[in-house]
């Protein structure tokens, strides 16, 4: 059964989520602060991460940059926990590469459901056939889930690297915000076409800082594409 972290400050909500997720088959670890986290994190990478964004040392979208920053926790699954319901925290915690964005309060039954959507999600690459894709001098490999733009490596969210995938899959074909938001975050998924628009946005800036320009077009009115 998979391994989650929960770093959540207050000790009532914490202890809540931990006894839920082992009523549920999970092993779980809690957190109070960023730094006890990452501490951790050095000894034991979790399945999926649960992040609240207001702690006493550092804030969850600092910590999940940082997660997302580094090429051995890019892809762990991070599930934003925050008392702020505004669309544009959540436009904020989706575009830092968050899997998914719970707004407190929420039900025990819900972060289950969202939990167990999350984690299906993630290990699907491992039904899929071994092969590279290739794109310019982008080339993504889809058993080690790794993107290389000549020798440099870009560390890559979940969703930005089945993203960038499934672009260069269909290469040569403009695919719709719609049919991305379905294929990549799944026909369940309740988001809003912007979810694409802001995994677009993150994904050409780290491939454009490491120096792979233009390689995502944008069709518009519509939604993207790779190669002619």
């Amino acid at each position: 059964m998979a391994h989650i972290f929960c770093i959540e400050d207050d000790g009532g909500i914490r202890e809540l989520i931990l006894c839920a997720l082992q009523s549920g088959g999970y092993t779980v670890e809690g957190f109070s602060s960023g730094k006890k986290f990452f501490r951790r994190l050095q000894e034991k990478q979790p399945d999926l991460i649960l992040l609240d964004i207001m702690l006493p040392d550092e804030d969850g979208i600092s910590i999940l940059k940082r997660l997302k920053a580094e090429a051995l926790t890019a892809q762990i699954p991070v599930i934003m926990l925050s008392a702020k319901s505004t669309e544009i925290d959540k436009v904020i915690g989706l575009e830092n590469g968050a899997d998914d964005y719970i707004t407190k309060p929420f039900g025990i039954m819900e972060i289950l459901s969202r939990i167990k959507a999350v984690l299906r999600r993630s290990r699907s690459e491992t039904e899929k056939p071994s092969h590279l894709l290739k794109a310019e001098d982008v080339v993504l490999d889809l058993d080690r889930r790794s993107v290389f733009f000549e020798e440099h490596e870009l560390a890559l969210t979940y969703k930005e690297f089945e993203l960038l995938a499934h672009l260069m899959r269909n290469r040569g074909m403009a695919i719709s915000r719609d049919r991305l938001l379905e294929e990549v975050w799944g026909f369940q998924y309740e988001g809003e076409t912007r979810t694409v628009d802001a995994h677009i946005k993150t994904l050409r800036k780290k491939m454009d800082a490491a120096g792979c320009h233009n390689l995502i077009q944008t069709v518009r009115g519509y939604g993207y594409k790779i190669g002619d």
